[in-house]
């Protein structure tokens, strides 16, 4: 059997190879993918080369597990079909449909413990962002929100996109995000954030403070999400942090360096910057939390959001130059992209 897969050859240069696949071994299965997601944060540093040449794409899973070098494959978010178990799989495998965290390509083979069966009451397109509301969910336990407090969040792609509609399921006594592009910033009014602005205008950082600002106290939030995968965000995340604080960065910057402003009210403030990263469980969690318990919450938050409604583009896997083209080159027009393998 032939299938086709996505290589990233070098900066701005994909290409569609034809390839065989191997039968499924004992404990594995063949998959007939249908649909894939293109991250929007991760996958553009690849595209871009931006990416860290020294780290692993992802150690926790294997597809990704080698380091970053071209050429390579990437992406993580697939949905298909078994079409076929290898002898020491179980059968009631064949025909179902199932999730797995792999890169772009028509077929290939996985093991059992590597796919994730698609609950009936979710659709495939809603399993695909799975990875992004399990991130969510993740930027969400390592914040640890309280009742009435102030929150902001910098960056609407669909990870903010994602994360800012949980938060409107809290009783918070604000909620407001920041995005470059108009779409963005209508949409997070549209499930729930109190006020949409933009960063990039001059008097942010005052209509920031206005927003915020209750009472007698401090126009500055009691928690703040950094995640546009812009560094320079992060300046103004701190900026807006009241004392004692939390920042949770949830972007992935890669190559591109942070220069931090620490010099000004961030040690005065105790401000605490949390790093969020979902491959792995905070240890305070470790207890009584498991990655299967926090998958199993980003499922109840898919059929809680249903977010298919972030889903702006579809492209056949044989037009898949011309989808990261678009987020590269014209992002505002872009929240999620999908790619279909019907062809």
């Amino acid at each position: 059997m032939k299938r086709t897969s996505l290589i990233f050859e070098k900066p701005y240069v994909i290409t569609l190879k034809t390839e065989s696949v191997t039968e499924p071994k004992a404990k594995e299965v063949l998959i007939k993918t249908r649909f894939s997601a293109i991250s929007p944060g991760s996958e553009l540093l690849v595209y871009r080369g931006q990416f860290p040449t020294k780290l692993p794409g992802d150690g926790q899973i294997r597809a990704l597990s080698k380091p970053f070098r071209y050429p390579l494959k990437y992406g993580y978010t697939s949905v298909g079909e078994v079409m076929a178990v290898g002898a020491a799989s179980k059968k009631d495998w064949l025909g179902r449909q199932v999730f797995c965290f792999h890169p772009h390509e028509s077929h290939y083979t996985a093991k059992q413990n590597e796919i994730i069966p698609i609950p009936e009451d979710i659709d495939a397109t809603e399993a695909l962002l799975l990875p992004n509301m399990e991130t969510a969910v993740n930027f969400l336990m390592d914040a640890r929100p309280v009742i009435g407090e102030r929150v902001v969040v910098f960056g609407q792609g669909i990870v903010g996109l994602l994360t800012t509609a949980i938060l409107a399921q809290f009783p918070l006594t604000k909620l407001v995000t920041l995005d470059r592009y108009p779409s963005r910033r209508q949409m997070s009014l549209d499930i729930g954030a109190h006020n949409a602005l933009d960063p990039e205008t001059a008097v942010v950082i005052s209509d920031l403070t206005a927003l915020l600002k209750l009472d007698s106290s401090e126009g500055s939030a009691d928690l703040v999400f950094e995640l546009s995968g812009n560094p320079q965000a992060l300046n103004q995340a701190i900026a807006i942090a009241g004392f004692g604080a939390r920042v949770v960065i949830g972007s992935w910057y890669g190559s591109k360096p942070a220069h931090l402003e620490l010099g000004g009210q961030f040690h005065r403030n105790r401000i605490r910057l949390i790093s969020s990263q979902v491959s792995t469980l905070a240890p305070e969690f470790s207890g009584q939390w498991t990655k299967d318990r926090r998958l199993k919450t980003a499922w109840d938050m898919i059929r809680m959001i249903r977010p298919t409604q972030f889903i702006t583009h579809r492209y056949p896997l044989s037009q898949i130059r011309e989808a990261y083209e678009l987020l590269d080159k014209k992002p505002q027009e872009a929240i999620q992209i999908i790619i279909t393998y019907d062809e």
